[in-house]
């Protein structure tokens, strides 16, 4: 099984990007994605932006992970 996150694209460098997850930055190659920029919401995966996703699926998404973390650290 295979996740993939969702981050928003605070930088571009050439075929690089830096990204943001919760507010920590990681950086992603944007090799397998076309017409990203700066704002965007990507996939990652391994370092590797997969797919660019719509804003609204990315927040809902990351809402969900810190819903299972909070749950996650009560028990």
């Amino acid at each position: 099984m295979c996740l993939s996150i969702p981050a928003e694209v605070i930088s571009i460098t050439g075929d690089m990007a830096e990204v943001s997850v919760g507010g920590t930055s990681y950086n992603a190659s944007l090799k397998l994605v076309e017409d990203v920029n700066v704002g965007d919401f990507i996939l990652i995966h391994s370092g590797y932006g997969i797919a660019k996703i719509d804003e609204a699926n990315a927040i809902e998404t990351l809402n969900l992970m810190q819903e299972i973390k909070k749950k996650e650290m009560n028990n």
